[in-house]
């Protein structure tokens, strides 16, 4: 187990605050679910590639243990457990926990849903899927941060991040755009504390991972969130052991 932790109090204190509308659509999270569709996608297809599942298979994770770092309210861990994982949230704020735990229940889904950082996790305690988006531009330390990803993943297992890159884009649109309307609840973004994916993949590599993927989260005037190739405003980004 590592020592530190890299939970910001006042980041977890202001998500905290979001708890009660997490699964709203059009709530403050409104902008979450409108990414997550597009988010899974990629994640579907790099366990498929990873793991050579079938592409039309219900549970590619089944036998598998999945972990999703900063699980809110579980957007994302959800639909892990629908594909057939031993599904684990963690969260620093244990009111998206309780949230998490009360959606659940009502979907009839088991989720390991926990308060902490993923640096309290045991020792040898190893995940064949760690997910972890939109969280490390949160942490205290990314670098400690990405040291406890990678001592969660389990031999052969894949990593999978996503968060906005440090441009001038990501700063109008998140920022300026995003929270100055009311998109995005004021206070989200810290944009100084963003990655550039040269920096994250470096983190990453240092920590002993290969990069496998990484792919551009754009917005569409016609399609809405889509993956593709510019990487300027968020990104997405797929590690394996090297």
């Amino acid at each position: 187990m590592i020592d530190a932790t890299t939970i910001d109090p006042a980041e977890a204190a202001h998500f905290g605050t979001l708890a009660a509308d997490w699964w709203n659509p059009k709530g403050s999270s409104a902008m979450l679910h409108r990414l997550n569709p597009v988010r899974l996608g990629f994640v579907r297809a790099m366990i498929d590639r990873h793991f050579e599942s079938e592409p039309k298979a219900r549970r590619p994770l089944a036998g598998k243990r999945a972990l999703d770092v900063g699980c809110g309210a579980g957007l994302l861990t959800e639909p892990l457990a629908r594909m057939g994982a031993a599904a684990t949230g963690l969260d620093a704020a244990p009111e998206n926990i309780a949230a998490a735990k009360l959606h659940a229940d009502g979907q009839g889904l088991t989720i390991d849903y926990r308060a902490g950082s993923v640096e309290t996790l045991r020792a040898g305690e190893n995940f064949d899927l760690v997910c972890s988006m939109e969280v490390i531009e949160h942490v205290t330390d990314p670098a400690v941060f990405v040291t406890g990803l990678v001592r969660a993943l389990a031999p052969g297992g894949l990593l999978v991040l996503s968060t906005p890159n440090r441009t001038a884009l990501s700063r109008l649109a998140l920022v300026t755009v995003g929270e100055g309307a009311g998109m995005i609840p004021k206070g989200t973004h810290d944009w100084s504390k963003f990655l550039t994916p040269k920096e994250l993949s470096a983190l990453l590599t240092g920590a002993g991972l290969e990069v496998i993927e990484t792919r551009g989260l754009s917005l569409d005037p016609t399609k809405g969130f889509v993956l593709s190739g510019d990487v300027r405003m968020d990104y997405l980004l797929a590690a394996v052991r090297g």
